[in-house]
């Protein structure tokens, strides 16, 4: 597992399941909203790749507007297995990027996106989780679920941290943007 730092060219954003039916029970929903919108909304600023899961979408609706509106070039893959590494489109698509690393955020974090996560570790991702971007019903289990993903060697960090990395230094270009994005 690389600690490395973050990069544009080298780095794409996983977004688990943020759902109409599914969001509402989160434990903390106006944070996890809040900063995973800013940093969405952060990769689509920097130029970034974005993809966007739903759990069976008919069951559990589609993604909140609060979060899809964020970024208009992010792409959307529906699922029916809780790790998205198990569907054959999501590969694909993460594959098509070819980025080293990924950032995973989303939810529920004890289920889907534990298990996406693991599974892209052992696929030989550097795995990179924005703790203040990641829910569950229970805070006990999304504590629980960032402590296995640590261990297994996912880097835990935080949205501003994410962005901040990948934009070096206050000469880039949206250094005002992201600046405003975070306050």
């Amino acid at each position: 597992m690389s600690t490395k730092r973050l990069k544009r060219e080298n780095c794409i954003l996983v977004a688990i399941d943020y759902q109409e039916r599914l969001v509402p029970a989160m434990c903390g929903k106006e944070e996890l909203i809040d900063k995973s919108g800013r940093l969405i909304e952060g990769f689509d600023i920097l130029g970034m790749p974005v993809i966007i899961t739903e759990q069976y979408p008919k069951g559990l609706g589609r993604t909140i507007p609060e979060i899809k509106e964020r970024n208009a070039h992010a792409e959307i893959i529906e699922k029916n297995t809780f790790s998205a590494w198990d569907n054959a489109e999501f590969v694909d698509l993460l594959r098509k990027y070819n980025k080293p690393n990924a950032v995973v955020v989303g939810i529920e974090a004890h289920v889907c996106e534990q298990q996406t996560v693991l599974d892209m570790l052992e696929e030989g991702y550097n795995v990179y989780v924005a703790a203040d971007c990641v829910a569950s019903r229970s805070e006990f289990d999304r504590d629980v679920a960032i402590d296995r993903m640590r261990d297994a060697g996912a880097v835990i960090t935080t949205y501003e941290s994410i962005l901040f990395d990948i934009l070096k230094w206050s000469k880039a270009e949206e250094f005002k943007q992201i600046s405003k994005l975070v306050k």
